[in-house]
């Protein structure tokens, strides 16, 4: 493995704003390639698709090679890929379809360690028909999302399991195969919301057991592009169309207008720079993306235990969670300092963070918001240890 934490950083020309940027669970800088290919795209002739001109075939080979790139991603098909402005969207569309055949008695189940994207519009799908909601309760001492639980929440009339692969606030990684087994007893359709864990481990969604998953290039250092993957495409077919034309096939069924052609070219861009992570990658792109993402997990991993390791042996100072599988997220408090406070001291030394001191999602089934919140950072690629260092040091500094 080659993971050479130098070089990438000098991908990454914001990185030379002087910050030290830990806000990765809202998205990651954006690369060079990025933009250039986005720039590049923008440059060039791109129309609609569709024509017999240069480029109308521009525009076609743009949206092909996005579908490309992302089931190189997620281990998916092509033919299964919808592109959309971002993954809310998307998901809400999705519910939307499959929410339309819905009866009263029927089922969805979702759970407490997952962002709002993936819940809110399972709610609303579910409310029409007079659905029931059925609820993954998290253990609050570890933050687990234990799935032996799912055996009693889900019935023959189950209609989805909505689950993220990795939570952004607390970085939990639910046993989802587990999940995804229990579900396809009951018959009911797998959707994963990997828009977190995507940046950070090799996805293959067969063996996730996923039916549909759902990414996010931003959250990667991508475009501002959402995309799901069937794991049977011609389960596309079967959907109720959100596409102005409800005679449409395959992807497009779930596609909105048109396509922001750059957007895409960037995405392409985004996933061949997760493919080039580590230098010793080769093979096709889905390979290269395999041994790059591990070598990423490997790297942030060791990131990660320096800093739980080093914040726990402040006073005062309590990490959220102890979940045994993670990503590179970590929410943590700080007594007697609201989390508002704390994130103010840290812009003060240069380093960025959020606080989650809003009474809603996991957060809310913590009661953290009751105790002033929590700071809540994630590391990126491009994080190195002695910015580790310089976060816990600021931290010991709000302290004192």
């Amino acid at each position: 493995m080659a993971f050479d934490v130098a070089r990438i950083r000098g991908l990454f020309p914001a990185l030379g704003d002087g910050w030290i940027h830990l806000d990765a669970s809202a998205g990651m800088q954006v690369p060079e390639q990025v933009a250039t290919a986005v720039a590049t795209a923008m440059r060039a002739p791109v129309s609609g698709p569709g024509g017999a001109f240069p480029a109308s075939q521009r525009a076609e080979a743009i949206v092909e090679a996005a579908r490309r790139a992302v089931a190189d991603l997620v281990g998916g098909e092509p033919a299964g890929v919808v592109l959309g402005p971002n993954v809310p969207v998307l998901l809400q569309r999705l519910a939307e379809a499959l929410g339309s055949e819905w009866l009263i008695g029927d089922e969805v189940a979702v759970s407490r360690l997952d962002h709002q994207a993936n819940i809110a519009p399972w709610l609303r799908a579910a409310q029409r028909p007079g659905a029931a909601i059925r609820w993954g309760e998290i253990d609050i001492e570890t933050c687990e999302l234990p799935a032996w639980q799912y055996d009693s929440l889900m019935s023959r009339r189950t209609k989805v399991v909505a689950v993220t692969a990795a939570s952004g606030a607390v970085g939990t990684r639910p046993d989802v195969p587990k999940i995804a087994e229990i579900a396809h007893k009951t018959g009911a359709l797998m959707v994963v919301d990997a828009s977190y864990a995507a940046p950070f481990m090799p996805m293959d969604m067969r063996a996730l057991g996923a039916d549909i998953i759902a990414v996010s290039a931003s959250a990667w250092g991508g475009p501002a592009v959402g995309a799901l993957v069937f794991a049977d495409p011609d389960l596309l077919d079967r959907l109720p169309a959100s596409a102005l034309d409800p005679g449409t096939r395959g992807p497009e069924r779930l596609e909105l207008g048109p396509h922001a052609y750059p957007m895409l070219a960037g995405l392409v861009a985004s996933v061949d720079y997760l493919g080039s992570l580590d230098d010793a990658a080769s093979g096709t792109r889905r390979e290269r993306l395999e041994t790059s993402l591990s070598s990423a997990k490997s790297y942030q991993a060791g990131l990660l235990a320096k800093l739980i390791s080093e914040l726990r042996a402040i006073r005062n100072v309590m990490v959220i969670g102890d979940a045994m599988r993670r990503i590179p997220v970590l929410a943590f408090t700080i007594a007697d300092v609201k989390a508002a406070d704390a994130i103010v001291a840290l812009a003060e030394r240069g380093i960025c963070a959020f606080a989650d001191d809003v009474p809603s999602g996991v957060f809310a089934a913590l009661g953290v918001s009751e105790v002033g919140g929590a700071v809540r950072v994630g590391l990126a690629h491009y994080t190195t240890s002695g910015e580790v260092d310089q976060l816990v040091d600021a931290v010991a500094d709000i302290r004192t």
